[in-house]
């Protein structure tokens, strides 16, 4: 199935709860859309279902929802097709094509990969962008072919929360293939990132674009914040 038609179906097919994702924060849900003959499973993350948090609105799941159209702008494939429902069994929710990771591999052993630097450098910038305040490593998965980004609903604050792992590539240049979306994010094309998004963030996601034009490189983190710039626990 290409990317068209799963969009297509998660954004209209039929959805049956399959069951509860094990260890997940919010009551993320394994779910199977089926439609037109096809069928695909999904991670739905409903709103009924989120613990509140002092520092982020309610609807983390939109978040993850433009956290996939951030990924389009920057041309990544690096997070799994997502899309926003309302006609969900437990209310308004966010549905992401399920990804069935093949090794036990996360963020630290992934990264002794050389073939995958370039992937995981990219995904580097991508967090700066998003301003992802929980990129453990766990949420860098691979398939068994390849990696992907995944649980990227703490992102996109006006405020500065970037907490990952991804430290290794602090001072290195940005990559060739991303200079020109952050270009074009910087100069306010930001794609579907409005329909999820509030005009402070996506002032702020414009900014800190525009800051990794500006500079060039990958920042490091800064280590005189009130709180720690990795997030808890690591894995």
């Amino acid at each position: 199935m290409d990317k068209s038609a799963l969009v297509e179906l998660l954004s209209v097919g039929e959805v049956t709860v399959v069951g509860r994702v094990p260890y997940s924060s919010n009551q993320a849900l394994l779910v199977n859309v089926s439609g037109a003959g096809d069928s695909v499973l999904a991670c739905y993350k409903a709103e009924m279902g989120e613990r509140p948090l002092w520092d982020f609105p309610d609807g983390l799941w939109r978040r993850e929802v433009a956290a996939y159209a951030l990924d389009q702008i920057f041309g990544l494939d690096a997070v799994p097709v997502t899309v926003g429902r309302d006609d969900l069994p437990f209310g308004p929710g966010s549905l992401q094509w399920w990804i069935n990771d093949a090794t036990d591999d996360h963020y630290f052993t992934l990264r002794e990969h050389p073939e995958l630097e370039e992937w995981l450098q990219a995904l580097a910038v991508f967090d700066v962008v998003a301003n992802n305040a929980d990129r453990k490593a766990g949420h860098v998965i691979f398939d068994g072919a390849r990696c992907w980004a995944i649980d990227n609903g703490l992102c996109f604050h006006a405020e500065e929360k970037l907490r990952t792992v991804i430290w290794d590539y602090l001072d290195t240049p940005i990559p060739e293939l991303l200079v020109e979306p952050l270009e074009q994010l910087a100069a306010g094309h930001v794609g579907d990132l409005g329909q999820w998004l509030d005009p402070s963030e996506i002032a702020a996601t414009r900014a800190r674009a525009d800051h990794l034009v500006r500079s060039g490189v990958l920042p490091a983190p800064d280590e005189d914040r009130d709180w720690p710039p990795y997030p808890w626990p690591l894995i």
